[in-house]
């Protein structure tokens, strides 16, 4: 788990419901349970404050951290990616995003490429991308300020359900999806009493709950939580998401309260 990304999530599990600041002392106390030593945690905090990440200010001879309105925005975008999955029956249309940036762009062609995988695209064909969702609005609001992508947007139906999984099967690679998913499914559900029981205690609940998420988190930069219409047989993404949701859910008093107790025998 890397520093920096144990500071996101530590914002986004445990600070944001505790006034969303941090001071540097207790920062570096909650960090220390990961392994990470002060001078990683002084340098990784300077580093993202000058990236625009995180704000800082003085309470007394204490420096005080909390998160930037910019990365809160992309905290809450990715905490709905991954905590929700989108429900409902599927109206049959494909909604497609055919892209055009300049040769020389190829760092901002290679960020619509990424945002459009965030969102839940898939890459038909080159500078083809598909999604069963309704989510053209957001794409082109990422690149409201870039003149030099075109964006081209069409919904269009195929010419039917084999066509269908057929197109979704070649816009994502399912098969190794489902077989990593198998792989959390193996690795946590076994887990579920033990946390059902209580026995991981304090800093061992904090520790196994952000592990929880650091092996989950990049799972909906590639899932594009197709519709049941469209997924192969034997899919257990869902699975893998009420395993992720309870798991979380049974480790959270535990976890919050060593949080509460850090934070306090810290000062903060």
């Amino acid at each position: 788990m890397k520093p920096r990304s144990l500071v996101f999530d530590l914002f986004g599990d445990y600070l944001r419901y505790r006034d969303g600041v941090v001071r540097l002392r207790a920062l570096v106390a909650l960090m220390a349970c990961f392994d990470i030593p002060e001078s990683t945690v002084r340098v990784v905090a300077a580093r993202m404050r000058k990236e625009g990440w995180l704000e800082s200010r003085r309470e007394g001879r204490e420096t005080a951290y909390a998160l930037t309105d910019a990365s809160w925005r992309l905290l809450d975008e990715g905490r709905t990616r991954i905590f929700a999955r989108e429900s409902g029956p599927w109206d049959g249309h494909w909604r497609m995003v055919i892209y055009t940036v300049p040769e020389a762009d190829r760092a901002l062609r290679e960020q619509l490429r990424k945002r459009l995988s965030w969102l839940g695209f898939g890459m038909l064909s080159a500078s083809v991308w598909v999604s069963p969702h309704d989510r053209i609005a957001q794409v082109r609001e990422s690149f409201a300020d870039h003149p030099s992508v075109r964006l081209d947007a069409l919904h269009a139906r195929s010419e039917g359900a084999a066509a269908d999984r057929d197109m979704a099967s070649r816009s994502w690679d399912l098969t190794a999806l489902n077989k990593e998913y198998a792989e959390l499914v193996d690795r946590y559900r076994p887990r579920l009493a033990r946390y059902r029981a209580g026995e991981l205690r304090g800093r061992d609940a904090l520790v196994e709950r952000m592990r929880l998420i650091h092996d989950y988190r990049l799972f909906p930069f590639r899932d594009p939580d197709l519709p049941p219409d469209l997924l192969p047989e034997g899919w257990v993404g869902r699975v893998a998401h009420e395993v992720f949701l309870e798991a979380h859910g049974l480790l959270r008093t535990e976890a919050e309260g060593y949080v509460d107790l850090l934070l306090a025998e810290a000062g903060a």
